[in-house]
């Protein structure tokens, strides 16, 4: 045994079995994330049963089993219900009811012994609504005007045929919304700047102003066209609806203008299933949020958290090269150099939240600030670059992982040999083009690994994004079609907040939950992918220096 322990054999299966459990650990989280988050757009089946209530009524009961756990039985009994038997336990289950609008919650725990029998009839609806969540009951009626269209299960087809129509109706009214009406108070807040920064230098003249009134005037009239054609489509979209009989006889009118989608999951096949679940993930992808971001898409949060990563990568990356090569190839190395590099170790340890302070202070008010003042001073007192946005955001989080980077790319340009140097210079070129020719290009590698390193951290952290730029809905993108088309003053949305928010800050939690499961997920894959571009990038830098490395 102690020959064994000699031969160092125990130390390498310690090693190879806290790298397995360290695989492992990696593997459960990510396989818990996607099974509670991708399972979430599976069409669930909606159960119907009865539930006998503390004072003795029997209600109707229609909605998703969602949960089951045991609890004590003894807890259901002091809490007033009357569970029959001796038993220590008592199963219950998680039902999301929906019908908010009706019942004032989406979800309630119900204990099984209580519960009559759990049927899934075939004809009962799941209406998901742009309001007040989900629908659960069964069809009667559809109306046209207030007028009887059909009813029953006749009613069926008209509903699938109505709501299809609605959602191109909404979507036209969204467009005209977003991008024309959009366009025309574009139009209006340019003319309005215009007109201020020329009555500043004191140039409005009133030959000036009158063109500008001519222009106003036109978009105004624009404005007012567009006003007249969202009406007219408002009304056509309300026209349809539908009576639905809820859990306890009640019959709700739903306007088929606040419904995202209707279908019947316990009528659906497999094929069906699939096709809806296809789609509904694409809609978490691609769509924008709505029900205070517990449904729809989380488009614009992936959108900000990608293009805050590449301009946070465009900025640290130069600075932390320049500065690496500075301490490594030009500056004498002494005592100063030395203090700044354990400076620069330090600055790697401290809380992120700190960052976001001086981002706040710095880069906001003392930057963007004399910005405002130096080049927009016709949009004061409201705030251009003054206000925090994505620029202060990649700029807060570029200084908070430069640390990463001077260290990776001082350490890459330590492993380059001295003779390549010295060959260099000896060929006569300069120290200058030795470095930008010879040196750099063998560093790559490390470069690239301190800015994987960097992107890793940087899409992950939430505490500074949250007093420079991140907000909890920001329907319009920094990039659009208006000049400059890039617009780094705006507000951002951010995958990390947006896990913060839904799960914490959400009025419904247990509706929130899988998002948070789901948009963790894809918060990995977007990292992943990131990571995985850069490490094929530094993979192909390595091989094309390996034989000069192994000289």
């Amino acid at each position: 045994m102690r020959e064994w322990f000699k031969s160092g054999s125990p130390w390498i299966w310690l090693t190879a079995g806290a790298a397995a459990a360290a695989i492992l650990a990696v593997a459960g989280v990510l396989s818990l994330t996607a099974l509670r988050g991708l399972g979430h757009f599976w069409p669930k089946p909606v159960a119907e049963t009865t539930f006998k209530e503390r004072d003795g009524r029997v209600i109707g009961l229609i909605g998703e089993i969602r949960e089951r756990e045991e609890v004590a039985a003894r807890r259901l009994r002091e809490a007033g219900f009357d569970i029959p038997g001796n038993d220590a336990f008592a199963e219950r289950v998680l039902l999301k009811m929906g019908n908010r609008d009706v019942t004032g919650v989406d979800f309630r725990w119900f204990p099984v012994p209580l519960l009559g029998e759990v049927k899934y009839p075939k004809d009962l609806l799941t209406i998901e609504r742009r309001e007040w969540g989900n629908f659960y009951g069964h069809l009667v009626s559809v109306k046209e005007g207030g007028q009887l269209v059909a009813s029953g299960e006749a009613a069926w087809p008209e509903v699938i045929k109505r709501v299809a129509r609605a959602s191109e109706l909404f979507k036209l009214i969204l467009s005209i919304e977003k991008h024309d009406i959009g366009k025309v108070n574009h139009g209006l807040e340019q003319l309005r700047l215009q007109a201020r920064g020329l009555e500043i230098k004191g140039q409005l003249s009133a030959d000036r102003k009158a063109d500008f009134d001519k222009q106003r005037e036109a978009l105004n009239g624009q404005f007012g066209g567009l006003q007249e054609r969202l009406s007219r489509l408002r009304n056509d979209i309300a026209r349809d609806t539908l009576v639905g009989r809820v859990m306890d006889g009640k019959e709700v009118e739903i306007k088929l203008a606040l419904v995202a989608d209707v279908y019947r999951a316990n009528d659906m096949g497999l094929p069906a299933k699939i096709s809806h679940y296809v789609g509904k993930l694409g809609e978490f992808i691609w769509d924008e949020p709505r029900e205070a971001n517990t449904e729809g898409g989380i488009f614009p949060a992936i959108f900000g958290t990608v293009m805050m990563v590449l301009l946070m990568a465009a900025m640290v990356t130069p600075l932390g090269i320049m500065a690496a090569v500075y301490m490594r190839e030009y500056a004498r190395q002494g005592p100063l150099i030395r203090v700044i590099r354990i400076s620069v170790n330090n600055l790697a340890g401290v809380p992120s939240i700190v960052y976001g302070v001086f981002g706040l202070g710095f880069f906001v008010y003392f930057l963007g600030g004399n910005i405002d003042q130096l080049f927009f001073p016709e949009a004061l007192p409201a705030p251009t670059f003054g206000s925090p946005g994505i620029l202060w955001a990649s700029l807060t989080l570029a200084i908070l992982t430069l640390p990463v980077v001077i260290v990776a790319t001082e350490e890459g340009l330590a492993r380059v040999p001295r003779w390549v140097r010295e060959g260099s210079l000896a060929l006569g070129a300069t120290q200058a083009e030795t470095l930008w020719r010879t040196v750099l290009p063998m560093t790559g590698p490390a470069m690239m690994t301190g800015l994987i390193l960097a992107v890793a951290r940087a899409a992950g952290e939430v505490a500074p994004l949250m007093l420079v730029g991140v907000v909890k809905l920001a329907p319009t993108l920094p990039l659009d079609s208006y000049f400059p088309f890039l617009h780094l003053e705006r507000k951002f949305m951010h995958l990390g907040f947006h896990i913060y928010d839904v799960g914490f800050q959400s009025p419904n939690v247990e509706a929130a939950r899988p998002l948070v499961y789901a948009t963790a997920l894809l918060l990995v894959v977007v990292i992943m992918v990131l990571n995985i571009a850069a490490i094929r990038l530094r993979n192909q830098m390595r091989e094309k220096f390996r034989g000069l490395e192994s000289v």
